[in-house]
């Protein structure tokens, strides 16, 4: 998010955010989110974020507004910067969730470790459709969202790096995540046009080339993997 700001980017004018499930590392940039943009950015009076996610945001969201109750109040007397704009969080369900003039955004159940509800989006825009898979095992909701999409975003870990994970975690990781190997069986049902690699797990000290050696071992098309702020 900061790198973000340093490049232009106006946190105070986007509208929403999409969380994947409510896992510590996946939301512990909330806070930030509202409060913190930077040494030099200001808070403007844009319109209300809302963080869309799972049962569990809102409150989430509700916890967070109260824990910097006392902070506010003396931002609010001594005249420091405070952030001016509503945030909010939206417990939702799979189906569509969201709709601007620029985008339509879809969430979709996926299986992640114990959790109720995890979702992957389906984005859609004029002239793309983005799959970003969330957290997830293998599944065969993203065969059927992708279904020829332009971008595939998937989570993945090395399954040549597996072995080296301590045996007491295997057993979470292989219930919680996707494979080299899995995800190159999954990413040849789902045919996207690009199928980029993110939330990386390089189990055993393997690297970004040795994920994309495994992946095209068993897949043809057009992979690469991601990096934050890469544009495709």
């Amino acid at each position: 998010m900061l790198e973000a700001v340093a490049k232009g980017t106006k946190i105070d004018t986007i509208p929403a955010v999409f969380i994947t499930h409510l896992h510590s590392d996946h939301t512990l940039g909330l806070a930030a989110l509202v409060y913190y943009h930077g040494p030099n950015a200001a808070f403007r009076g844009g319109g209300p974020m809302t963080v869309y996610g799972p049962p569990g945001i809102a409150a989430m969201m509700a916890h967070i507004h109260a824990a910097w109750t006392e902070d506010r109040a003396i931002r609010a007397q001594t005249g420091g910067p405070a952030p001016s704009r509503e945030v909010r969080g939206a417990d939702v369900a799979a189906g569509i969730i969201y709709r601007d003039s620029n985008i339509v955004v879809k969430a979709f159940e996926v299986p992640h470790a114990t959790w109720a509800h995890a979702f992957g989006y389906r984005v859609e825009t004029a002239d793309r459709v983005i799959v970003i898979s969330g957290d997830t095992r293998p599944t065969d909701a993203i065969a059927r969202e992708c279904a020829g999409c332009d971008v595939l975003l998937h989570e993945v870990y090395s399954a040549e790096g597996f072995s080296k994970v301590p045996a007491r975690m295997q057993p979470y990781h292989s219930s919680a995540h996707t494979s080299t190997y899995e995800l190159a069986a999954i990413a040849a049902k789902a045919k996207p046009k690009l199928l980029v690699l993110y939330h990386q797990l390089y189990f055993g000290g393997t690297t970004d080339e040795d994920l994309l050696r495994e992946i095209r071992s068993r897949y043809n098309g057009r992979v690469v993997s991601a990096h934050d702020l890469d544009v495709y």
